[in-house]
């Protein structure tokens, strides 16, 4: 097909819940994709934060490969080789005794929802179903994941919403303690808020929060998503201030690029989940386990690839701030932990989005879309940092006129 008519055939047969950018993808090796005629692109928003290896990483393909032909589903009522070895990998590199699988960050959020509404209740008898959930934030577009969210324009037209959700201003530690009560059932917050314009919270933020709701009794939900699988120059961003939550959520970066999420918790907590409690039919599916065990197993390799995420990310950072100084009229602000890094701008960034994929160059809109936001894979070299920001420059620079 030509790009015309796989355009056209989507915009005939597809619901059209996104709105697309007239480019039809055909080929994605390492940090560069190439469209249906030939053009390349330097991808630095990476499926959104997915493709943590880059495109087609070798090791990932190859067990993709190897499972595809060995065995594609059965379902949860059996055991599977490439599903124990995820479990075994997520438990011994994180806080966690136990698993589930499913299929999407979503669905992650929404199991962590019932996980936790369901453990209070065996736990004290009654029904605590409230849930104290972050302004700005993002869990989701399920009903439970959805009002959860912190950003009502994904609210409208969905009401009436989950009962029992309180919002609180992100990076506020009194605002959480204020709106606890005793039907309060655990607080659900992203580390750092990645679709809410890469917002980073205080130092001691998290920390705070996690003695609140060891006080109060109630559970703390991180929403690792996006941030998780080495994004933050950390396996998962937690780990950069010093607790540890109840229940964790993966998804995005966890299957190199397949689909797959998980809902990671403490032994306790996971005994609440008992057999008819909670399912999916897809989830802990054999091939996107082994294609999420070969990504953990290159990020894990030696500690190689979490140290250089965060060297790359220093040298990003100072290209970026370089460009500040350059344009103080446009950039408001540049913020980020490992390789999430938003740059906030003064105005809409969606023609320097357009610019730069004009040039060559891929990237997205957090927050209200005024922030640029770039989700590189992991493996992006000081060269293709150079071309990237050299491309943003010149958008920066033709928006200007």
């Amino acid at each position: 097909m030509e790009a015309k008519e796989v355009i056209e055939l989507s915009e005939k047969y597809l619901i059209p819940t996104y709105k697309r950018f007239p480019v039809v993808l055909r080929k994605g090796r390492g940090v560069r994709v190439w469209d249906i005629n030939g053009k390349e692109y330097i991808d630095c928003l990476a499926g959104i934060a997915v493709n943590v290896l880059g495109h087609c990483p070798r090791k990932v393909v190859l067990e993709v490969q190897k499972q595809v032909q060995r065995l594609i589903h059965v379902s949860n009522l059996y055991y599977t080789e490439p599903q124990v070895k995820l479990a075994k990998i997520l438990i011994e590199n994180s806080f966690a005794d136990r698993v589930f699988f499913c299929n999407s960050g979503t669905e992650a959020n929404e199991g962590a929802l019932k996980l936790s509404r369901i453990y209070m209740k065996n736990k004290f008898g009654e029904q605590r179903h409230e849930f104290i959930a972050a302004e700005n934030s993002f869990h989701g577009r399920s009903f439970g994941s959805l009002s959860v969210t912190g950003q009502e324009k994904y609210h409208h037209g969905f009401e009436p919403l989950l009962p029992g959700v309180k919002f609180v201003p992100f990076n506020d530690v009194e605002a959480i303690e204020k709106a606890i009560t005793d039907k309060t059932c655990a607080v659900i917050l992203e580390p750092i808020q990645a679709e809410g314009g890469v917002n980073i919270p205080d130092k001691n933020y998290l920390k705070e929060v996690r003695e609140i709701c060891d006080k109060y009794k109630i559970l703390l939900i991180l929403d690792e998503v996006q941030t998780g699988i080495g994004r933050t120059g950390k396996l998962f961003a937690y780990e950069h201030f010093g607790i540890e939550p109840d229940i964790m959520t993966l998804a995005k970066g966890l299957g190199g690029g397949l689909p797959i999420g998980a809902i990671l918790t403490k032994e306790e907590i996971a005994q609440a989940f008992a057999p008819k409690t909670h399912a999916s039919t897809f989830g802990g599916n054999p091939v996107a386990c082994a294609a999420a065990v070969a990504t953990l197993e290159t990020i894990l390799e030696d500690g190689y690839l979490l140290d250089y995420c965060q060297r790359i990310s220093k040298y990003f950072m100072k290209k970026l701030n370089g460009l500040k100084e350059k344009y103080p009229e446009i950039i408001k602000e540049i913020r980020g932990i490992g390789l999430l890094i938003g740059i906030e701008l003064t105005d809409s960034g969606v023609p320097i989005v357009e610019k730069c994929l004009e040039k060559g160059l891929l990237i997205g809109l957090a927050g209200d879309g005024s922030v640029i936001r770039f989700t590189p894979p992991l493996i992006i070299e000081k060269d293709d940092v150079d071309e990237a920001v050299s491309i943003f420059d010149k958008a920066l620079k033709e928006a200007i006129k």
